[in-house]
């Protein structure tokens, strides 16, 4: 079954087939707006991007204007990369109204097997350690999948706010130590 660890350039070949997969959709929780699939084809390239995702969950990292702390996970399963999670540290404007703490993408091939669902129980008690008590995830109108997703781990509706469903999880109360 999947789990959750910190990216990691030893799946650089596995990254680039899922990052593939998502034909350049939009990948929640995926990190590295500022570089190219490309680009990231070279070693010294994705050592330095993985490096990057680290570092971004350090409050003193160098980011733009407007972004936030974040923790960057990868969801992987053996050997193969599944997709990725970010917990984002505090909320911004932004955040508050669509993005919301934590954001998650499974690549098309590992998607209807319960890792998404494993990787947010899984984030919980990460964001609990960070002082996150209210953890905030959204998901799109029509995203029935992330929507059962985010429901099965204790999400409760507050309202839609811009094709947005905002979801809040208490995690004191999901057992997380």
């Amino acid at each position: 079954m999947a789990s959750l660890i910190v990216p990691d350039v030893s799946y650089h070949s596995t990254w680039l087939e899922g990052s593939a997969e998502f034909d350049g959709a939009h990948r929640d929780g995926a990190g590295g707006e500022d570089w190219s699939l490309e680009e990231l084809r070279d070693p010294r390239s994705f050592r330095r991007f993985v490096d990057a995702l680290v570092d971004d969950a350090l409050p003193e990292s160098p980011r733009k204007p407007g972004y936030v702390p974040c923790t960057y996970l990868w969801i992987v399963d053996g050997e193969t990369f599944l997709g990725s999670l970010a917990i984002r540290h505090e909320l911004n404007d932004w955040l508050l109204n669509e993005g919301g703490h934590i954001g998650y993408s499974v690549r098309p091939s590992g998607r209807r097997r319960g890792h998404a669902a494993k990787a947010l129980a899984d984030a919980l008690p990460v964001a609990k350690e960070l002082g996150i008590s209210r953890v905030l995830i959204t998901c799109d109108e029509d995203n029935a999948g992330s929507r059962a997703t985010i429901e099965r781990n204790g999400g409760r509706y507050e309202d839609t706010r811009n094709g947005k469903r905002r979801y809040w999880v208490d995690t004191a109360e999901q057992g997380v130590a």
